[in-house]
């Protein structure tokens, strides 16, 4: 069968040996020949990994002249860890009161809302007065028409109907007018011409 290629975390901690078994300053380079060799890493991730270290300051890295130099010791490593495990220790503790704020919380908010006979009465009572602020909002709303307020609105909108009605009469009126005298055409063969009704008028 075919064998299954290190992971992502195992080729750090493979990289970190490296550094912890040799004590030593490496190149990129270096690094490059040791860890497919030594620690079945691939030359082409070296760098990836490395990099990733140096992010996570597990590694430590300084450029001397035109070279980057790499080195990582046990008692570094452990601080850091230690640092790690510090902060890990502070959000749970942080967490833990949350959860026991939030606990409280839902506990008092518990006070009161216990399934009892007064309290599901209560609850069928405002379902009930709910229902009663629905049917009497269906009777104003069939009532509406004659609110004051609606019935002026209407009476506007009538208006400026009429006056667009009235308006486009007098074009009407003008047009044929303009073509009588044109054309010498007889109004009432204008009007079958166009389907204008013998009664047109403006409206009052």
């Amino acid at each position: 069968s075919k064998k299954k290629g290190l992971s992502f975390e195992e080729k750090r901690v493979r990289m970190m040996e490296i550094f912890f078994e040799t004590k030593d300053v490496f190149q990129l380079k270096d690094i490059e020949k040791i860890a497919p060799k030594e620690k079945g890493i691939t030359s082409m991730s070296v760098k990836e990994i490395l990099q990733s270290l140096v992010d996570d300051g597990m590694v430590d890295t300084d450029r001397i002249g035109t070279s980057n130099y790499f080195w990582a010791f046990p008692s570094k490593a452990l601080h850091v860890r230690k640092r790690k495990l510090e902060e890990l220790e502070s959000q749970f503790a942080e967490s833990s009161q949350k959860k026991e704020a939030l606990q409280k919380s839902i506990e008092k908010s518990k006070i009161g809302r216990e399934d009892t006979a007064e309290r599901a009465a209560l609850i069928e009572e405002l379902a009930a007065l709910r229902q009663k602020k629905e049917q009497l909002k269906a009777e104003i709303d069939k009532y509406r028409e004659c609110d004051p307020d609606v019935v002026e609105e209407m009476r506007q909108t009538n208006k400026v109907a009429k006056e667009a009605a009235n308006r486009w009469t007098d074009n009407i009126f003008s047009i044929k007018s303009w073509a009588k005298r044109k054309f010498g055409f007889e109004e009432s063969r204008i009007d079958k011409s166009f389907g204008i009704p013998e009664d047109f008028d403006y409206i009052d």
